[in-house]
């Protein structure tokens, strides 16, 4: 190989080597955000939410985008405030406010990711088949409230005997 062609060889395979541009950098993220109740009422929760965001690392309007949609109690919304959310796109939707929300979040895609938090049993309501290993698009966390009344009593009334409590509210 002569000195020519090499010189023509390794110039041509700089050109080809691909220089990262300097132009638009892609857009933030977009999570939708939909909840059964008012943002009055419930202002609370998206503040929340955007704060545990912020704990870690991303801020709404800087790092992400997040599109509110609040029902206010009227469940035929539901639906097609999720499917608006669906069609934007948003890469990520957070269902809260019951169990309707939940539903039709799971309903209108099998492909964006949906996280809820609810206070049921998240396999008894089929949003998912397993609670160690969510298959599908939907996970959350789930605060087994109202399943642990059951227990609550039976600690109570191990805690304070019957004979006691008689005596107490007689």
């Amino acid at each position: 190989m002569n000195r020519r062609t090499f010189l023509v060889t390794a110039a041509g395979s700089l050109l080809a080597v691909p220089i990262p541009s300097r132009g638009q950098k892609p857009p933030n993220p977009v999570i939708g955000f939909i909840n059964g109740g008012s943002p009055i009422g419930s202002a609370y929760l998206a503040a929340a939410f955007r704060q545990g965001l912020k704990e870690t690392g991303f801020v709404d309007g800087a790092s992400l985008s997040i599109l509110e949609r609040w029902t206010e109690g009227h469940s035929e919304r539901m639906s097609s405030m999720v499917a608006e959310l669906v069609r934007l796109p948003v890469a990520l939707v957070a269902a809260g406010g019951g169990a309707p929300v939940r539903r039709a979040a799971k309903a209108a895609t099998a492909t964006i990711p949906i996280v809820f938090i609810t206070g049921t049993d998240p396999v008894a309501e089929g949003l998912v088949s397993n609670l160690p290993r969510p298959t599908g698009n939907i996970t959350g966390v789930t605060v087994p409230t109202t399943s642990l009344n059951t227990k609550r009593l039976e600690i109570l009334n191990e805690l304070i005997p019957r004979d006691r409590l008689r005596k107490r509210w007689v």
